[in-house]
Order: C-alpha cells, then sequence, then structure tokens
C-alpha cells in the first residue's frame, strides 16, 4: 500500500473509527460522565501541544528536503493563519446560532462548556424540538407551519455538521502534513509523529462522537442510523489528511506552510476549545494535571 493509502486508513480509523466508537457508547449509555470526558479532553489536548511545539513547528523551520532553515516570518505566519481561520469560523458559526439557544446569554462563559455546545448539537435540538411541536400542530390544525420548521431543523443540522468538519478537518491535515514532514519514515507507519496524533485525535473524537449521537437519538432517530451519522462527521477528518499530504509533497515551502498552518489550527482546537472545555466541565485542579500529564506523554512519544 502507498503512503498516502496508509496516511487515509489510518486517518479513517481515528476520525471515522473514534467518532464511530463515541457514537456507540452515547446509543448504549445515553449519557456521560463529565468528569471523565473532562481528563480525556486535558489529556488529548496536553498531547496534541507537546506534539505540535516539540514536534511538527520544529520542522515547519527545517521540512524535508530543505537546504536551509524556512524563514521565521513564514512559520509565525502559517500559525497564525491557521489560528486565525478555525478561529473566525467557529466565531462565525457562534455568532449565528447562540443567539437561538436559551440557555446561553451575557452570563455564559464565552468558551464551551459542554459538548453539545462544541458541536452545537443544543441549536440543533431546539430546532428539533420546534419541528417536533410543529409536526404535532399540523397534526390537530392542519396548517403548514410543519414544513417551514423542518427547513429551519435542516439547517440546524447544516450547522452542526459544519462545526464538525471545522474540528475535524484541521485535525486530519496535522497528520497528513506529519507523514509528509517524515518521508523517511515511510517503510515505519506507526513510527511517525502523524500516526502518534491519529490515535489521539481518535481518543478525543470519542467523547465528540458521544455529543452528536446522544441528541439524534433522544430526538427520535433509530439507533443504528445515530452511530452511522455520527461516524460519518470524521470523513472531514481523512479530506484533511489527504490535504495536508499532498500539500507537503509539492515543494519544502509548502510543507513548511502546510505544518506551519495545521499547527496553528490545532493550537486554536487545544487553547481555544479543549482546555477551557475541560476546565469548564470540571472545575477543579484535576484537568490541568491531566494536560501536564499529557503534555509529558507526548514529549516522551517525540522524543523516544
Amino acid at each position: 500500500m502507498s503512503i498516502l493509502g496508509w496516511v487515509i486508513l489510518i486517518t479513517a480509523i481515528a476520525g471515522i473509527g473514534g467518532t464511530g466508537v463515541g457514537g456507540y457508547v452515547g446509543a448504549v449509555l445515553r449519557k456521560d460522565s463529565t468528569k471523565v470526558v473532562s481528563l480525556l479532553l486535558a489529556f488529548a489536548g496536553g498531547v496534541m501541544m507537546a506534539v505540535v511545539c516539540f514536534d511538527l513547528i520544529p520542522k515547519a523551520f527545517k521540512p524535508e528536503g530543505a537546504s536551509e532553515q524556512m524563514p521565521l516570518w513564514l512559520v509565525v505566519g502559517g500559525i497564525i493563519l491557521g489560528f486565525l481561520v478555525v478561529y473566525l469560523l467557529n466565531l462565525w458559526i457562534d455568532k449565528s446560532t447562540n443567539h437561538e439557544v436559551e440557555h446561553i446569554d451575557e452570563q455564559h462563559p464565552h468558551a464551551h462548556d459542554d459538548l453539545d455546545e462544541l458541536i452545537h448539537a443544543d441549536h440543533f435540538n431546539k430546532h428539533r424540538r420546534e419541528h417536533d411541536l410543529a409536526h404535532e400542530h399540523e397534526q390537530l390544525h392542519g396548517d403548514c407551519s410543519h414544513d417551514e420548521h423542518h427547513h429551519e431543523l435542516f439547517v440546524a443540522g447544516v450547522v452542526m455538521a459544519a462545526a464538525i468538519a471545522l474540528h475535524n478537518i484541521p485535525e486530519g491535515m496535522v497528520i497528513g502534513a506529519s507523514y509528509a514532514g517524515d518521508v523517511q519514515l515511510a517503510s515505519s507507519i506507526v513510527g511517525n509523529s502523524g500516526f502518534i496524533i491519529a490515535i489521539v485525535i481518535g481518543l478525543h473524537n470519542i467523547p465528540e462522537g458521544m455529543a452528536v449521537s446522544v441528541p439524534l437519538i433522544s430526538g427520535g432517530s433509530n439507533r443504528w442510523k445515530a452511530i452511522l451519522v455520527t461516524a460519518s462527521t470524521g470523513i472531514p477528518t481523512v479530506i484533511g489528511a489527504i490535504l495536508g499530504y499532498c500539500l507537503g509533497l509539492i515543494s519544502p515551502v509548502w510543507l513548511c506552510i502546510s505544518l506551519a498552518f495545521a499547527s496553528g489550527a490545532m493550537l486554536y482546537v487545544v487553547f481555544g476549545e479543549l482546555f477551557p472545555e475541560s476546565f469548564l466541565m470540571w472545575k477543579s485542579k484535576a484537568p490541568g494535571g491531566m494536560a501536564l500529564i499529557g503534555c509529558l506523554v507526548g514529549l516522551v512519544l517525540v522524543y523516544f
């Protein structure tokens, strides 16, 4: 199998498999342990931060095949660009949907304090409830208000899918760019930093999958259909991996840009979402300790 084939396979297992497992767990349990999810997110964030800072960014400065070190402004610019792109896209979705959800007001934390908020499942659930009420009203009175709410429910579902894609595409880019930056390790697929990141992303996708499947099932979806829908939300991870890998093979400059952009996007996911959400879900020092453990594990994995 080609290197790209391995990248696609490994990313699919991490992205589709991770969310699928989370979807199954959510379908079976119909609930989650806030403390366990908090620690899992903190650990995943710590490992991601270590791999990005100690492995990907150094490789961006001296990518595979480059005769000299890349300029500082190019690496810093790529990191800032990746961070801003994901931040602005998330901000746009938040601004478009948060005002429609009753519990989100001026007193609400700007960071997400619940997995449902991270993927806007709370927004989706609001429109699902309105859709169901409109359907009941239509059956009783025979009007056509159901069609309008059906459209709003569809839009809410698209918003939720877009929010998930925003998280998964840069995660996939990190995996793909990592493999492009370690061509000499092609014969050892599991000895690559991309493989380490794939494992961590797979772990962090489990609670995300739970956050997708639970509201779908609670809203009346078939259990297995909800699991399949949840697993399919990991497809953007594969798309991101292909993009990151192919861009990284164009030239050392593009590999530098790809690694820097993916690093910035992941740093936003870590510092803008995983850590704040972990600390808000369990207000104690435990998530901080788990983040440190994750960082140390990532450091060991990079230099082992």
